[in-house]
């Protein structure tokens, strides 16, 4: 079993980590929460909605967590349950906000009138809040790695620099991919009344849209970065295909005129200084001089 539960005053939390079929039973016993509801709690690829009851809303949210193995950002599902007098959220553990703030509630008196003293609906807020700015160190992580691979760009490692490019631009994926439909779980809180969230919070929720609407801009900043980042790793890298091949085909034109003098004289017919003592000095010069001439003239032309 991994319930734990904290009341103060009229409001009760009730916190589940890594739910198992046997927590699952214990809220079916005490509330009145819908089965499907329930069974979507021990699911870890729901989308994110929200489910509206007479009594009570299901709200399902994702967020982002840092894998520092894969480099990339992986979803995180919350679920909440909210009605009149009580809290109940189901999540998988790895999120530090929710589990740090329930332990700060359990352990302060303070924290619990902070964020229970005035309803389940203020302390739903702290709790979303708290993932929400959770969110923005992991973009400043992106960031980070944006400014290593502009560093990084000019240098002679360019396989390192694509292979960075590329996984920034699949952390900015999967960091849109979950902040997005947030945007409109918590739009949806701000602007529907219901009973059991008091009307005043619309301005916290509200608060919050806003964070979400900057993070979706940093990110949206952060791709065109990254875009123009990939198109300057390109043009390098096909700056440096040119060069080599210029320089591939300068060598191969100066070795065509000595490879036909070395074929000819190779042949076994009679040819001029064929028999001369000194046709292998000869012949050595002049393919140095037609060598050195065609270099001259590419030099003079500003091909080398």
């Amino acid at each position: 079993m991994s319930i734990e539960t904290v009341t103060y005053g009229k409001i009760t939390w009730t916190n589940i980590e890594k739910p198992m079929a046997e927590d699952i039973e214990v809220l079916r016993r005490n509330y009145n929460f819908h089965p499907l509801d329930l069974e979507d709690c021990l699911s870890r690829i729901e989308r994110p909605k929200i489910d509206e009851y007479e009594d009570y809303l299901f709200i399902v949210m994702h967020f982002p967590v840092y894998d520092p193995d894969q480099r990339i950002s992986k979803p995180s599902e919350v679920d909440f349950f909210i009605g009149a007098g009580y809290l109940v959220t189901v999540h998988d553990g790895i999120l530090r906000p929710i589990y740090q703030l329930f332990d700060d509630c359990q352990r302060y008196e303070r924290t619990r009138a902070k964020h229970m003293g005035r309803g389940a609906s203020r302390l739903l807020y702290g709790v979303i809040d708290a993932l929400v700015d959770y969110c923005f160190p992991i973009l400043d992580k992106v960031d980070a790695n944006i400014h290593a691979i502009e560093e990084e760009v000019f240098t002679e490692d360019m396989r390192r620099v694509v292979q960075g490019i590329s996984t920034i631009r699949r952390d900015i994926i999967a960091l849109r991919r979950i902040i997005r439909p947030q945007i409109a779980i918590v739009a949806n809180l701000e602007q529907k009344d219901r009973p059991f969230i008091r009307e005043d919070l619309d301005v916290y929720f509200g608060d919050i849209v806003d964070h979400l609407n900057k993070a979706w801009d940093i990110l949206e900043d952060h791709r065109e970065v990254v875009e123009g980042l990939s198109e300057t790793s390109d043009s390098v890298i096909s700056y440096r295909i040119n060069e080599v091949m210029r320089i591939l085909t300068i060598i191969s034109v100066v070795l065509l005129p000595l490879t036909l003098l070395s074929g000819i004289y190779g042949m076994n017919i009679y040819l001029p200084l064929a028999r001369h003592p000194l046709s292998f000095i000869f012949i050595l010069g002049l393919m140095i001089l037609v060598a050195g001439s065609m270099l001259f003239y590419f030099k003079r032309q500003g091909w080398l």
